[in-house]
C-alpha cells in the first residue's frame, strides 16, 4: 500500500490520504515519511482513531507549521451507530459493558433527537482520549482502572442527517455529521443512545471531508 500517489512539494505541501482501518494517524505519518525518502518534516492535520477510515491530511515541510490552523477546519463524517450495546471506549474496539433490548423507536422520534444536537452541545471527553488530566493522557489513566472526572467542552454540530434507519428491529442507524474541531464522534454516538434511552456505540466511522479536502480529491 502506498499513500503518496502524486508529486510532492517537499518544501510545503498538504496531502490527502484515505486512512485505512487499523492504522493510527502516526502510522500513516511514518509511512509517508518513508515513502518520501527525504529529510523533511511530516505531520498530520488532525488525527483519526484506528478503527476509523477516511480523510487524513498529511502535512509536509513548512505545512507542519499550519497544524493549529488546519485542525480547526470543519469536518464531515458518516457514522454507523449500534444501539443496545455500550463499550468502555464508545466504539466497537472496546469491551462491552452493557447490553439491552432496543425498544421500538419511530423515525420521527429519532429525527427529533438528532435535531437536538444541531447547533452544538456540551460534550464529555471520552475516558479513552488523548486529552491530558494533570499531565497524563486520559486513556492511560483509564487503562490503569483509575476513576477520571471527564472534562466537558462545547462542540459545534452544524448538520446531522439520518441516512439509514431500520424501522423494524432497530439496532443500527447511519448518520452524516458536519461538525467543528474537537468533536468526538464516538461520544456523539453514545450521546445519541442516551437521548433515546438505550446504550450505544460507534460501530463504523468514515471521515469524508476536512475543510475543502474530500475523498474525491487527488
Amino acid at each position: 500500500m502506498r499513500f503518496v500517489k502524486r508529486k510532492v512539494n517537499l518544501e510545503e505541501d498538504v496531502l490527502r490520504v484515505d486512512k485505512p482501518e487499523g492504522w493510527t494517524s502516526h502510522d500513516v505519518v511514518a509511512k509517508v515519511r518513508q515513502e518520501l525518502a527525504a529529510k523533511v518534516k511530516v505531520g498530520h492535520g488532525g488525527s483519526l482513531d484506528p478503527f476509523a477510515t477516511g480523510v487524513l491530511l498529511i502535512l509536509v515541510g513548512r505545512a507542519t507549521r499550519r497544524f493549529e490552523e488546519i485542525k480547526q477546519w470543519e469536518k464531515e463524517y458518516v457514522m454507523e451507530v449500534e444501539l443496545g450495546v455500550a463499550t468502555d471506549t464508545g466504539d466497537r474496539t472496546g469491551q462491552v459493558v452493557e447490553t439491552t433490548e432496543v425498544r421500538e423507536i419511530d423515525k420521527q422520534e429519532l429525527e427529533r433527537v438528532l435535531r437536538g444536537f444541531e447547533g452544538g452541545y456540551i460534550q464529555k471527553v471520552p475516558r479513552y482520549a488523548a486529552v491530558k488530566v494533570k499531565g497524563t493522557r486520559m486513556y492511560k489513566l483509564a487503562r490503569q482502572g483509575k476513576q477520571i472526572k471527564q472534562p466537558k467542552r462545547r462542540v459545534k454540530i452544524r448538520e446531522i442527517e439520518l441516512i439509514k434507519f431500520k424501522v423494524t428491529n432497530l439496532k443500527e442507524l447511519r448518520v452524516r455529521v458536519v461538525c467543528g474541531s474537537g468533536t468526538y464522534m464516538r461520544q456523539l454516538a453514545v450521546d445519541i443512545g442516551e437521548k433515546l434511552g438505550v446504550p450505544a456505540h460507534a460501530k463504523e466511522l468514515r471521515r469524508i471531508r476536512v475543510g475543502e479536502f474530500t475523498l474525491s480529491d487527488r
